[in-house]
């Protein structure tokens, strides 16, 4: 009895471009805007608010373009908006204590 090798069929694999979705495009557009995000992450310190508020909870990593932070501290939340005022390249930007809301129950 002489074996064969059957190989298995071919498998026609789906284009790249479906209804106009090119996955390849989107995987790359994907990567970019990561990138510019991981780029644009910066070190944050917030000022004023409750004393109460520990010093692990005022330092911060947040983007570049980020203008509010919002920390949850003692039954609601902590608002912090960003100052204004130039810093200096290595320094974090600094957010300062804008108010207080209460988690809705």
């Amino acid at each position: 009895m002489t074996g064969s090798f059957d190989p298995a069929p071919t498998v026609r694999m789906v284009d790249p471009v479906v209804n106009g979705d090119d996955r390849a495009t989107l995987a790359a557009e994907v990567r970019n805007d990561i990138g510019r995000e991981a780029g644009g992450i910066v070190d944050a310190v917030l000022e004023g608010g409750p004393t109460t508020l520990r010093a692990d909870q005022r330092s911060h990593r947040v983007p570049l373009r980020e203008h509010k932070i919002k920390v949850p501290h003692h039954g609601g939340y902590e608002h912090f908006e960003r100052d204004a005022a130039g810093v200096a390249d290595a320094a974090p930007l600094v957010f300062r204590w804008s108010g207080r809301t209460r988690i809705a129950e």
